[in-house]
């Protein structure tokens, strides 16, 4: 794996290091994905897009009777 040194703002590296821990990922995760991403575009189509790409799964666990639940509440 190569180590790449960036050049960036104080506050966007605060911001980012707090995204990522948040989401339990490595800033270095995340600008790989980014860097993946616009480097290597997914082949255009419905539903193909990167971003739609990377939150792919992220609901596999879950609850759609919580989810059912909360739009009932939200649209009531």
């Amino acid at each position: 794996m190569a180590k790449l040194t960036l050049s960036v703002d104080d506050r966007v590296v605060s911001n980012a290091k707090r995204y990522a821990k948040q989401r339990g990922l490595s800033v270095s995760e995340i600008v790989e994905t980014y860097l993946s991403a616009v480097a290597d575009p997914l082949p255009a189509g419905p539903g193909r897009t990167p971003v739609l790409h990377s939150v792919r799964g992220v609901l596999r666990k879950a609850d759609i009777g919580e989810y059912r639940r909360h739009l009932a509440a939200k649209y009531r």
